[in-house]
């Protein structure tokens, strides 16, 4: 049995990587203030990002949902992997040799599984992309070619050919070590009475990876006459691949994507090969399902879409299955902040098709003709009715008034209501009302479509919202209060900058006594690891005094942007903590001050030890501003 990782490996781990490199493989990330990123939260649904990474301190919390933590906890909750093997695949990433306690020599068997999976994928694509020049797949390589591609393109998707063949993967796989529970569970064979065989023969097959590059699954497409499964196959659900939450191309078109603001939805494989071929680097596609929410999602975090000036651009074919998947494109495009398009090639060509007729410029003439979704759907409904009569047209202008009524912006739904009048051969007046009265039947049809943004919690970092348990609950910081302003902002001095206070500067102001309760407990977890304050970990260090409802707390002070750093960040950082120890020096002064006009003008001695000690605090506070 495995046993635990080092603790001296965890660290090391974690203090060797970016966490802002890893967050980025998820989320666009643009800056956010001095030494701080932004981007839309992975955990929940937003139109304004409200999740921040601070690089220098390691950590990541979102001001909307509550959730935050360190790069291991983002794998965690985010890949729903376990901690060990979160562990694992960051020592993979850069290198790193883990050590095992307890007479372990290697991962546990718990995260060890998808470990599994994924080499398991690697070795397979290997051998498919190996097999992709061999005499038997003549078939695939001819396929290629027929649709412009070369073996150039191939290699740069990753294309290769499975076998018309039994077993032959799978006797290759177990001669790499791997046995038959483990490809069952990558999804790489199938299962009768008579043992397992390859579950993708004689077909030609594209990698499909996740935004960060792994090989989680495949997509193969028939080629021979005599195979009777369906024409596109693609692995089956397992813990690496989950279909409804993949876009074949994400990996290749990601930075593409944030870089642009924009993304390119098209049907399959091969108009991914012929977009990317053809410079629109932006392609993606679904695999083996329609296009839904959860890959919404993911192209919001990848894209950075927090306002109206990117663009999600469709591509449909013009037959039925098209008209269906654009209709479940259109249900859900208010769940964009970018502005949404549809792209028809020429005589209803797909990408792929149409660089074959015209080439990569007929490709990108598409992507620059589209036409705004709502343009797209409203000729599409009006267009399904016989115009040349009153019932037709009756008719085209009802069908097409609900689809206008869901246009948010005022001055865009009235340009498309005289659109939908002309369209329809409607009189405008008569447009306006079908729109009105369209509008009152949503706004009473509680399963309408509804905007999909979450509420924004306040989320001050004194709070937690939904997440907490039944601990006892932070206070939260009243934003009215100067005072609790000061000792927040001091905090997130404290927590993100130690390196440019200094332990003596750092003692002191931990002496000050805060208003806020939430704002004492962590400034006495600072307080007990002052000695630590130089040292790698110093924001764990403090998570783990605290108690676990005030983590949220800490871990939000410690992300949270700090308004005035500018590029003098040590200079900043020390003004903060001044201003809260003069503001406690000048507190002892009115409280000398007044025991001293109370105090008998007889009692020499007090008056002069009190005289001291205002003496003293003005000496301090003298040295404070000059410094």
């Amino acid at each position: 049995m495995a046993g635990r990782i080092r603790q001296s490996d965890i660290d090391e781990v974690k203090a060797r990587t970016n966490i802002a490199d890893i967050i980025g493989d998820y989320v666009s990330l643009k800056p956010g203030g001095v030494g701080s990123l932004k981007g839309l939260c992975p955990f929940h649904d937003e139109k304004s990002p409200s999740f921040n990474v601070r690089p220098g301190v390691g950590r990541y919390h979102c001001f909307g949902c509550g959730e935050g933590g360190d790069v291991y906890a983002f794998l965690v909750k985010l890949d729903h992997v376990s901690f060990t093997e979160a562990v694992e695949r960051l020592a993979a990433r850069i290198g790193y040799q883990l050590h095992y306690e307890e007479g372990g020599g290697g991962p546990s068997e718990s995260s060890g599984n998808r470990a599994r999976i994924l080499a398991a994928n690697n070795a397979a694509e290997e051998f498919f992309r190996e097999r992709l020049a061999a005499p038997d797949a003549d078939p695939g390589r001819r396929f290629l070619g027929e649709r412009g591609f070369d073996a150039a393109a191939a290699s740069h998707f990753g294309v290769g050919f499975a076998p018309k063949s039994w077993d032959e993967l799978t006797k290759h796989l177990r001669t790499k070590g791997f046995t038959p529970d483990e490809l069952l569970a990558a999804g790489l064979v199938s299962q009768r009475d008579r043992g397992v065989y390859d579950r993708f023969r004689g077909r030609l097959v594209w990698p499909i990876r996740d935004v960060t590059g792994q090989t989680i699954g495949f997509g193969a497409r028939r080629l021979l006459d005599d195979d009777n499964g369906p024409k596109y196959l693609n692995t089956p659900e397992t813990a690496v691949y989950k279909k409804a939450q993949v876009l074949y191309g994400l990996d290749l078109a990601k930075r593409d994507i944030s870089r642009r603001d924009e993304v390119v939805v098209v049907e399959g494989y091969t108009d991914v090969m012929a977009c990317h071929l053809a410079g629109i680097t932006t392609a993606v596609a679904t695999c083996g399902t329609a296009f839904g929410v959860d890959h919404i999602k993911v192209i919001r975090r990848v894209m950075g879409d927090d306002s109206s000036t990117g663009s999600v651009i469709f591509t449909f074919d013009p037959d039925a299955a098209g008209q269906k998947a654009a209709a479940r494109a259109f249900g859900e495009e208010q769940r964009f902040s970018a502005q949404t398009y549809v792209a028809v090639g020429p005589d209803g060509l797909d990408p792929c098709d149409l660089r074959l007729a015209g080439g990569d410029d007929a490709v990108r003439r598409m992507i620059d003709n589209r036409k705004p979704m709502f343009e797209f759907m409203i000729r599409q409904v009006v267009e399904r009715f016989d115009l040349d009569t009153v019932e037709g047209r009756s008719s085209a202008l009802r069908a097409g008034a609900p689809i206008v009524a869901t246009i948010r912006d005022p001055a865009s739904q009235n340009g498309y209501t005289r659109e939908l009048a002309r369209l329809s051969g409607a009189d405008l007046d008569d447009a306006l009302r079908a729109v009105r009265s369209a509008q009152r039947g949503q706004r009473g049809d509680s399963g309408g479509r509804s905007d999909s943004t979450a509420a924004q919690n306040s989320a001050s970092p004194g709070s937690v919202g939904e997440h907490g348990s039944a601990q006892p609950v932070p206070t939260p910081v009243d934003p009215t209060d100067p005072t609790q302003r000061t000792e927040r902002e001091s905090l997130m001095v404290l927590l993100q900058l130690p390196g440019e206070i200094g332990a003596e500067r750092a003692a002191r102001a931990v002496q000050v006594p805060f208003v806020n309760p939430t704002h004492a407990v962590v400034r006495d977890a600072i307080a007990s690891q002052l000695p630590s304050i130089a040292d790698p970990g110093w924001v764990d260090r403090i998570l783990a005094e605290v108690p676990q409802a005030y983590e949220p707390t800490v871990n939000a002070l410690a992300v949270a942007a700090l308004p005035q750093a500018g590029s003098d960040a040590g200079r900043y950082a020390r003004s903060i903590l001044d201003g809260l120890i003069d503001r406690d020096l000048l507190r002892e002064k009115a409280e000398l001050t007044s025991r001293l006009a109370r105090t008998d003008p007889q009692n020499a001695d007090l008056r002069r030890s009190l005289q001291v000690a205002l003496s003293s605090i003005d000496q301090e506070r003298m040295r404070l501003r000059g410094e």
